[in-house]
């Protein structure tokens, strides 16, 4: 007798528990074979897809998801981290933050995770529009960095090609794929950070600290008050967010306005981050 949709789920979710992720991928498939208008079979199988890194199918996944249930969290949740693992960052912040809206509506507990995502992606954005500045400083370091990523790129078209002619298998050839990916991050990156001891004025990297930023609104924070639980916001974005939930963001515990309290040296340390950074303002 044929199992399930829900049966094969619950084999699907004992292998991810365990670890194996391509059985709870496989398992995953089979119960979608079954029941494919369940958006929870297309998250799940997308969750076992980051874990084997197929970034592709995942972002299929997630589509399929919000297609059958426009309010996924999940989808939109691993969407995001998919799309940041493909450098993705504007696509990426979209979906996070769409993540974000989900969860902070239902009360989800995984606004902290989603608020962390949120700030990397916006990292990558802002990197990549950083990069894009230093690049047009120096014709040399343009140079460099396009002979790194096309050295890169032939190297993962090798691995492809090995592959095609069964001789490398699927797991080997997704980490040696990776591992060429990140040997050229780190050598673009050391390139960087040679140029700019050489030029600190024009070629070092403008970096945001995550202290400053508000994690609400996602920019940095003017006016920050503490919670009773630790928490820093800006004034202005926790309030329009106490009219619609009497709970901390993150925590979800309890908070109302007579809750907060100034947080007069982070307030300083903003200010004098943005005096001696005008950039940041556009951050």
């Amino acid at each position: 007798m044929a199992m399930s949709a829900f049966a094969l789920k619950e084999q699907g979710n004992k292998a991810f528990k365990a670890g194996d992720f391509k059985e709870a991928e496989d398992l995953y498939s089979k119960a979608i074979q079954r029941d494919s208008a369940n958006p929870a079979l297309f998250t799940n199988r997308a969750f076992s897809r980051i874990k084997l890194q197929s970034w592709e199918a995942c972002i299929d996944d997630c589509i399929k998801a919000i297609e059958l249930q426009p309010d996924s969290m999940k989808g939109y949740y691993y969407l995001a981290q998919a799309q940041v693992a493909l450098h993705h960052p504007n696509e990426a912040l979209n979906s996070a933050m769409t993540a974000y809206q989900i969860c902070l509506k239902t009360h989800d507990s995984s606004a902290s995770n989603i608020s962390n995502l949120i700030l990397q992606a916006k990292k990558e954005k802002w990197e990549v529009k950083d990069r894009e500045r230093i690049r047009r400083r120096s014709d040399l370091l343009r140079e460099l960095e396009d002979g790194l990523m096309r050295t890169a790129d032939v190297q993962r078209l090798q691995v492809d090609q090995r592959l095609k002619h069964l001789e490398l298998d699927p797991t080997n050839g997704r980490e040696e794929k990776v591992e060429i990916t990140e040997t050229a991050r780190r050598k673009v990156e050391e390139v960087r950070n040679l140029f700019a001891v050489s030029d600190p004025a024009n070629l070092a990297r403008r970096e945001v600290p995550d202290y400053l930023i508000d994690n609400i609104s996602f920019a940095i924070m003017h006016d920050p008050v503490v919670t009773k639980t630790g928490n820093s916001y800006d004034r202005s974005t926790l309030l329009e967010h106490l009219k619609r939930s009497n709970t901390d963001p993150l925590t979800r515990e309890p908070l109302i306005r007579e809750d907060l309290r100034p947080n007069l040296a982070l307030k300083q340390a903003c200010a004098e981050f943005l005096e001696e950074n005008g950039w940041a303002v556009d951050w």
